[in-house]
């Protein structure tokens, strides 16, 4: 019992040291975030751009789709540029061809190496320089600087429209033609570009490096891997091994023999199970998860096409009436619905299955829920269709359409409606637990921590209520990712964890002073790195040092525990092969033990691949980060969201034994075909990319003339068949799971 107390405290303690780091440094963010100018000004003190310019130039881009069209300062999609590295690049070739014509009368790239040598100081004396003044809050440029931003400007209000000249550019870029319509959303949208340009190429007041740490990578300028990257990719490299020895040490101490065979029950405990009214009622949640699955898997086959073929599909000009930037909203918003539903339903079923209590009225509010994510998934999903489209005004963009950042593009009102319904739904499964935890059983402080983790996954993705139409950059991503980072990766783990705990207790294969004391410890060891290793994403967006610092260090720990996922593997199969009636259980236990392997390969391997400072410098927005994405969010949370649907659903559905064929098919499918897709097109994609950042500039690498390379559209192509192998095993699966309803899904008796 002490021991359980101090695994306790441990827990509590790093919960409250973590937040209390990651609340101080996110006040250092906004203390330290770039400013933005009242005004910027020539040397003659006429203005070229003001705030008000500026900020709602950021609501414009936003709404044209933001981070789903090109990226900003990162992040975003792969298909059009990254602007902040494009417009850089434009802006300092200006400068260098008048400097050139001017003193050589020739163009830059003709000079000799001494010459361009020269001029490349002078142009980063005259770049990096600081002119923000911060009395008056005015930013001053010079008149050759001027007229380089004022072709810039000529430049991606032409793309942006509809200018005949950039027709070829925009289906390169996958753009829809009239993007923006009118001169002063343009105008608007550069002065938004200017100023996160300025940021990444502005040094930082007293101090050598930009206010993103230098990033992108661009030579002309200067903009190198400062001194505190390489030294903060070594120690991070330190903490790992020094993490990885801890926990081997941890194991071995603490490793118990956690399935005691002689004592496992001859039936399946579970079988005697009388599902209550609300327990029955989640069955229509995963139908939904099902019909989601198949939806993620189409508009992702759609929007890797367009890769290719830009503004058509196999000829097709859907783009017209589907854009690519509503087909990968679509594509990313969907997957988190399903992957959410699947969960939020488990937790559902599992409650009054623990408790053995429906309370009054549980039914309702399971069904009332249900109604409401309807609601919410078809409303924000035709919103975000309406706002790229430029069918809402800015303000009603923001409320009902497209927030234009990533993984929260839902418009205000449903992210309002949904933090509303993640509050109902804890309130359904703490009314059905409470009377088990007064019950004080052996089970008591498993069931906290469910509650725990239920509460956290109720609360925090009120983080991304946090910021409004006018809120710095810098700020809305700090917020950003404690929803995407906290909340998906961070506290659903901590609940799945417990929920398959809870399963394999009431299946009597785990003791349950075991499995407590193991589900607190896994929840510890992950929320020690995971918890400030959400900086590892804020490396390069207007951040200090210091941020950087954490974030290397913290995001290497979280890789630790996955580096023992082969533990969990194994313990996964044992249990499957436990008994003759876990054998039942065989396809819900596969697909955890694919969960285990995807947290080694797709979060460990990929994740750490790109998370060490120095080497998230070059490949931040290339396709190394859409590889670990892919078998991070679906590898990982995708399969663990199918395992727990076919757990719960194996409680709900008929005892007769299920056909192995089409089940068995989907989940090979669905892993082979993830691994295709990762391995013979996103990985070399992504590590050609990698080179073309360190040799020439990210500039570069996310252009279409590096793109549209005839061996690149090749491994492009060659997605496709990763694509139908895992696209036949979503197919697969929603005709498995609906003939468990119609019955075509189980054996016939003899």
């Amino acid at each position: 019992m002490k021991k359980l107390t101090k695994l306790w405290i441990y827990f509590l303690l790093v919960i409250t040291i973590s937040f209390a780091i990651l609340g101080y440094y996110g006040v250092e963010i906004y203390r330290e975030a770039p400013p933005i100018p009242e005004k910027v000004v020539d040397n003659n003190g006429n203005t070229l751009f003001t705030k008000t310019d500026i900020q709602d130039g950021q609501r414009i881009w936003l709404s044209t789709g933001g981070q789903e069209l090109g990226s900003i300062w990162g992040h975003g999609a792969y298909v059009a540029p990254d602007w902040n590295a494009d417009w850089i690049h434009r802006e300092s070739m200006f400068i260098l061809n008048t400097w050139s014509n001017n003193d050589y009368q020739n163009n830059f790239e003709n000079l000799n190496h001494e010459q361009q040598a020269v001029l490349q100081s002078r142009l980063q004396n005259e770049i990096r320089e600081n002119t923000y003044n911060e009395s008056n809050g005015i930013v001053t440029v010079s008149a050759v600087r001027l007229q380089a931003i004022q072709n810039n400007i000529a430049y991606y209000s032409s793309l942006f429209s509809d200018d005949p000249d950039f027709s070829v550019l925009r289906e390169q870029y996958a753009m829809k033609e009239n993007t923006l319509t009118g001169e002063e959303k343009l105008f608007q949208l550069n002065a938004f570009f200017f100023w996160t340009s300025w940021a990444c190429i502005t040094e930082r007041p007293d101090a050598d490096i930009t206010y993103t740490n230098n990033w992108p990578p661009e030579k002309l300028i200067g903009n190198r891997p400062a001194g505190s990257l390489i030294l903060w990719t070594g120690f991070s490299i330190i903490m790992l091994l020094l993490g990885i020895g801890v926990l081997a040490f941890y194991h071995a101490q603490n490793r118990k023999e956690e399935i005691d065979e002689a004592h496992l029950p001859e039936k399946d405990p579970l079988m005697g199970l009388s599902p209550t009214p609300s327990m029955k009622a989640t069955l229509k949640y995963f139908w939904v998860v099902a019909l989601l699955i198949l939806a993620q898997v189409v508009f992702g086959i759609i929007t890797a096409h367009y890769g290719v073929e830009g503004q058509s599909f196999f000829g097709i000009p859907l783009s017209e009436i589907l854009p690519y930037t509503v087909t990968r909203t679509w594509h990313v918003q969907i997957a988190l619905f399903w992957i959410a539903t699947s969960w939020l339903a488990t937790g559902l079923y599992i409650a009054p299955a623990v408790s053995g209590v429906e309370p009054k009225y549980q039914k309702l509010g399971v069904n009332f829920l249900f109604i409401s994510l309807l609601l919410i998934v078809v409303g924000s999903l035709v919103g975000e269709l309406l706002g790229i489209m430029q069918k809402f005004s800015l303000t009603a963009n923001f409320w009902f359409g497209h927030q234009g950042l990533e993984y929260v593009d839902l418009g205000r009102f449903w992210q309002i409606y949904l933090f509303v319904g993640l509050i109902l739904w804890l309130v359904l499964i703490v009314r059905a637990i409470k009377p088990a935890i007064k019950q004080n059983l052996a089970d008591k402080n498993l069931l906290i921590l469910f509650v725990i983790a239920a509460v956290a996954i109720a609360l925090f993705y009120g983080a991304g209520l946090t910021w409004g139409q006018h809120t710095h950059l810098s700020i809305i991503e700090y917020f950003r990712w404690w929803v995407v980072h906290l909340w998906v990766e961070g506290f659903f783990e901590v609940f799945a964890t417990v929920v398959i705990a809870f399963l394999f207790v009431r299946m009597k294969i785990l003791n349950i002073q075991t499995a407590t004391f193991a589900a607190i410890a896994s929840a510890t060891i992950f929320l020690t790195g995971g918890i400030i290793g959400t900086f590892h994403h804020l490396y390069f967006t207007g951040t200090p040092t210091a941020v950087l610092a954490l974030g290397a260090t913290f995001s290497a720990l979280e890789v630790v525990p996955l580096i023992f996922m082969g533990y969990e593997a194994f313990h996964n199969y044992r249990v499957m092969k436990s008994t003759e009636w876990t054998i039942n259980y065989k396809w819900p236990i596969y697909f955890f033990i694919s969960v285990s392997f995807w947290n080694l390969i797709g979060a460990g391997v990929f994740g750490f691949m790109i998370n060490p400072p120095i080497a998230l410098y070059y490949m931040q927005g290339l396709n190394t980060t859409s590889v670990h994405a892919h078998t991070a969010l679906f590898g990982v949370y995708g399969m663990l969201g199918i395992g727990l649907l076919l757990f719960v659903i194996k409680g709900l559905s008929k005892p007769e034994p299920w056909k192995e064929g089409f089940i068995k098919f989907s989940f090979w499918a669905l892993n082979i075909g993830l691994i295709l897709m990762a391995v013979i097109s996103l990985l070399p994609v992504g590590l050609a990319q990698t080179i073309a950042s360190v040799d020439v500039g990210m500039w570069y690498a996310r252009s279409a003339e590096f793109h549209n390379q005839e061996y690149l559209d090749t491994f492009k192509w060659l997605r496709s068949i990763g694509d139908t192998v895992f696209a036949l095993g979503s197919v697969t699966l929603t005709y498995f799971i609906f003939g468990l309803k119609f019955g075509w899904s189980y054996k016939k008796e003899a």
